[in-house]
């Protein structure tokens, strides 16, 4: 039995199943870990998470934020409706089984044998890995929960920019939401600077990459993550980021996920994608981007 792990597919349901191909995944035997974004943009979201959540447990998911968008569009928040083409999924039957099973996801994926885990963006500095998975599964609860139509209709904002354990409400949520599905760069003191999309030298010389902050809690844990298609494929700081950006007529990227470092990443070419999709428009921050 194999792990592989795919980066964000964004509706691009004919890569997903090249590159499944191209790994040798086996659905009756194989594990197949998502880092989160499989829909918005792309050409077939609804086929996508349709194929997905068939895998039942063989697939694990993570949240991204263009998920957390469609949930949040479902839950009719439509603030940033304008920046996403998922009315396929709306519109379909079984929206509500999927839309149900899109809320019950994880935030944050650890597996204790092969020692790796895995979420769709970052974590500030001053979180250990077990301060991360508690601050996951509060994420969690809020979106499995009875009132988890408030906290969609509240996630969206930059704000707070810097983790206190004395973060509550919607303010602890939102900080969380912003680290695990939405985070690229950050200054030494752990402050998001979410407007930041740019590949790494790009930024103003004051912000990093957060996993190259100084005195980061979780540098010894190995992890798996997405969302930055201008960084592309990178392997550092015991951080292996997948987004090589399918979406954008690039490439859809996965490796096999092993006790062991991770075999060479493998991949399948995404121009095609490119004709059918406007990458007109990166959303405003606190939207979807």
């Amino acid at each position: 039995m194999a792990t592989y792990a795919i980066g964000d597919i964004q509706g691009c349901y004919n890569e997903l199943r090249r590159l499944l191909d191209h790994l040798g995944f086996d659905p009756t035997k194989d594990k197949l870990w998502v880092v989160g974004d499989l829909v918005n943009r792309g050409p077939d979201s609804l086929r996508v998470l349709r194929f997905v959540k068939g895998l039942g447990d063989g697939a694990v998911v993570v949240l991204g934020n263009h998920d957390l968008h469609l949930l949040a569009l479902g839950a009719g928040n439509e603030s940033y409706a304008r920046k996403s083409n998922l009315h396929d999924v709306l519109d379909a039957p079984d929206c509500e089984e999927l839309l149900l099973w899109l809320r019950h996801r994880p935030v944050m994926h650890y597996d204790e044998r092969k020692r790796f885990a895995m979420i769709h963006a970052g974590l500030p500095p001053q979180w250990d890995l077990a301060t991360a998975l508690h601050c996951a599964r509060e994420l969690e609860a809020a979106l499995r929960g009875p009132d988890y139509r408030d906290y969609l209709h509240s996630m969206y904002g930059n704000e707070p920019s810097r983790w206190s354990e004395s973060l509550t409400g919607m303010e602890r949520l939102r900080f969380i939401t912003n680290c695990l599905t939405r985070l690229r760069y950050c200054d030494a003191e752990g402050n998001l600077a979410l407007k930041e999309k740019g590949a790494p030298g790009t930024q103003p010389p004051n912000l990093m990459p957060w996993y190259l902050a100084p005195g980061r809690a979780t540098r010894e844990v190995r992890i798996i993550c997405g969302h930055w298609s201008t960084l592309g494929y990178r392997a550092e700081e015991n951080v292996w980021s997948l987004d090589t950006g399918c979406l954008w007529g690039r490439r859809l990227t996965g490796i096999r996920v092993r006790k062991q470092r991770p075999i060479e990443p493998m991949s399948v070419d995404c121009s095609r994608v490119s004709s059918v999709v406007s990458t007109a428009g990166i959303p405003n921050p606190g939207g979807p981007g």
